[in-house]
């Protein structure tokens, strides 16, 4: 049997149509990293040795940010995946640059965001680079992180603060499971498999208590830290405690995904196709959700960039790791159409506009009017992310 990559195949099929016009996805990708090499070198210049790009404002306002703001390590973290496809060396010095300045993290042990802050950056760093300077902040993070974990609740504790009007004890968010990703790579590389234990009991509690029948996910599981039961199910950044705020469930599907890719376990591979079928079912046309799936106001509500980035990257992967052929082409179909309408003038800045962000049109938190359909550094990054599995992707297809 002949097989043809999927490339050949979806421009064979282009051409038929007679559709040579439309732009391939290299010739895409080409496009949307010679606009991100240019942004986010400008994006630098206005940085202090302390600071990172946080957001732009619709007045203008460029908002940066401290290191320990959650979002810090994405903007290292992009500059690694521009020097990756580009092979940029001033793209390498910036990334190196950025991220020594989140070294001092790798003492914190206040929250459950070390893993955004120090995979995206440390860890590409160490992954691209090989220099061992990166080793030890990403160990020590690991395990401050791991530390965090109750063997009673049987996950890791996302916020220590308590939110005014709110009774939590043991707060944990969907998000949550994207932090596990700095535990596996640490437990790979370091050889302990106590950091990779704790990242699948926090997997499998999340599986058995922040999911609906219909696979879509609460945003926060409240645990008794006495006895481990759940206390509530509710949500912070979603349209109501029972609705699918889009950006979980993008944390949902990826997370589960990501788990499956580091442990084998087939029950993670089920969860995230489950979750897979559900978005696939709910999306929008154009591939991009509403900010929540069970908004009162679609389809005249936002839409959230950074939601689809993250669902697209998880796509990609998951066509790379299910089992089920039929489902393989689907899973890359869907994450074709996001990172294509991404990438479209609707969603994808100029070159010095947007703040020097990429995307246009994330929302970061509606219920607190915060970063409305503005750009932010995560958007950014798991859309760069989703073009560089894509394109590494390689689906073998019968001629």
């Amino acid at each position: 049997m002949k097989t043809r990559s999927y490339y050949a195949v979806f421009l064979s099929i282009v051409l038929a149509a007679g559709c040579s016009h439309q732009e391939t996805m290299p010739e895409l990708t080409d496009r949307v990293f010679n606009v991100a090499s240019s942004q986010y070198k400008l994006m630098d210049e206005r940085l202090a040795p302390d600071s990172l790009p946080r957001t732009f404002l619709a007045d203008g306002k460029i908002v940066n940010s401290n290191i320990r703001w959650w979002c810090s390590g994405f903007y290292p973290g992009s500059l690694w995946y521009i020097y990756e496809y580009t092979g940029d060396e001033t793209v390498k010095q910036l990334a190196e640059k950025n991220t020594l300045k989140l070294a001092p993290l790798q003492y914190k042990g206040t929250d459950h965001d070390l893993g955004f802050q120090m995979n995206c950056s440390f860890g590409n760093a160490y992954r691209l680079t090989g220099d061992a300077k990166y080793l030890e902040p990403l160990e020590r993070s690991a395990r401050i992180l791991a530390s965090r974990f109750s063997p009673v609740t049987g996950v890791i504790r996302s916020w220590d603060f308590v939110r005014e009007g709110r009774d939590w004890k043991y707060p944990v968010i969907i998000d949550n499971m994207m932090n596990l990703e700095l535990l596996n790579y640490a437990g790979e590389l370091f050889g302990n498999d106590s950091l990779k234990e704790v990242a699948i009991k926090h997997a499998n509690t999340t599986m058995c208590n922040h999911f609906r029948p219909d696979f879509t996910c609460y945003h926060l599981v409240d645990y008794d830290p006495v006895d481990g039961h759940v206390r509530s199910k509710e949500t912070v950044q979603g349209f109501s405690d029972d609705s699918a705020w889009a950006r979980g469930q993008a944390w949902a599907l990826y997370g589960y995904t990501m788990m499956f890719r580091y442990s084998g376990l087939e029950c993670y591979l089920n969860q995230a196709e489950n979750v897979a079928e559900m978005l696939m079912n709910r999306l929008p046309e154009d591939g991009i959700p509403y900010w929540d799936f069970d908004s009162d106001r679609i389809p005249d509500d936002l839409k959230d960039a950074s939601a689809a980035a993250i669902m697209a990257s998880a796509f990609v992967d998951l066509s790379s790791l299910t089992n089920k052929p039929e489902n393989r082409d689907k899973y890359l179909a869907v994450a074709e159409k996001q990172l294509r309408t991404l990438a479209s003038d609707e969603y994808l800045a100029a070159v010095g506009k947007n703040g020097n962000f990429l995307l246009k049109h994330s929302v970061g938190s509606r219920p607190d009017n915060s970063e409305i359909d503005v750009p932010l550094t995560y958007a950014d990054y798991y859309f760069l992310e989703a073009l560089i599995k894509f394109k590494k992707t390689c689906i073998i297809l019968p001629d």
